[in-house]
């Protein structure tokens, strides 16, 4: 399988419905969800097929920082594309499909690892946890930047041009808190299953990646907490949101992207 020419053609279908959304955003041509979730979907499966093709070349379902860079971008186009056949999150295509074309890109030039790691079931499971709940929290993430922009805008009110096209702030913030749920349960399912199934969950290399998910996984269960007891909403809720995710980027890709971006040229 020569991976280039497929990850080229899944970075045109990327831009090429990013670039139809966002014109849709801007009010410049009229919204074709069809055209955009087939688009997404063409570059979703060859999307899918690099990243098994790497997974396979590497031997491992715990694969190195840019085979999980493929694989998690892949995810959550997959994720977002599903979830938009029933809720209004397409709108968050314009940011995600480029940058998931440029990490597929990346990803096939940059050297990783080989892995050899007996695959379990619960380590799979684990692995599978894992990346479904950094997907959703990734599109819950993008939602929070759309809900802080809506925010803003009606406070200051601006309701023309990007506002315009976005559904109700009310539906916008449910939707948020719903991904939130959704990826904490998730986020939940990966800790859970690290403990059980991890022999070293807390040794000196995977401690930091325990640690991290914990907190990530204390602010969007204190977000949930203080939204359903306390009201938080608006501002405060996008802040907490994106804290949490930036936890938890840190935590599944920043010693991975130290120890074999940074410190394998040194």
């Amino acid at each position: 399988m020569q991976a280039l020419p497929l990850a080229l053609m899944a970075f045109v279908f990327y831009i090429a419905a990013a670039s139809w959304q966002g014109l849709a955003l801007l009010r410049r041509v009229p919204p074709r969800d069809l055209l955009v979730r087939g688009l997404g979907s063409l570059a979703a499966l060859l999307h899918a097929l690099i990243a098994v093709g790497l997974i396979l070349h590497e031997g491992s379902l715990l694969p190195g920082f840019s085979t999980s860079a493929v694989l998690a971008t892949g995810i959550a186009v997959i994720v977002l594309l599903g979830a938009s056949l029933f809720k209004p999150v397409l709108n968050i295509a314009t940011a995600l499909f480029p940058f998931a074309g440029i990490v597929l890109l990346l990803g096939i030039e940059m050297p990783t690892p080989t892995n050899e790691s007996g695959m379990t079931p619960g380590i799979a499971l684990h692995a599978a946890s894992s990346a479904l709940a950094f997907a959703v929290l990734a599109i819950a993430a993008l939602q929070a930047i759309l809900v802080g922009i809506q925010n803003k805008a009606l406070k200051h009110h601006r309701i023309r041009g990007v506002v315009q096209s976005l559904p109700p702030l009310t539906t916008m913030e449910r939707v948020l808190f719903e991904m939130i749920w959704a990826g904490l349960v998730l986020l939940t399912l990966s800790i859970a299953s690290g403990v059980v199934f991890l022999e070293d969950m807390f040794a000196q290399h995977l401690v930091h990646k325990t640690v991290l998910s914990l907190l990530a996984w204390l602010v969007f269960a204190t977000l949930l907490l203080c939204h359903h007891r306390l009201g938080w909403r608006g501002m405060r809720a996008v802040r907490w949101t994106l804290t949490g995710y930036i936890v938890l980027l840190l935590a599944y890709f920043g010693s991975k992207f130290v120890l074999e971006v940074l410190l394998a040229h040194h």
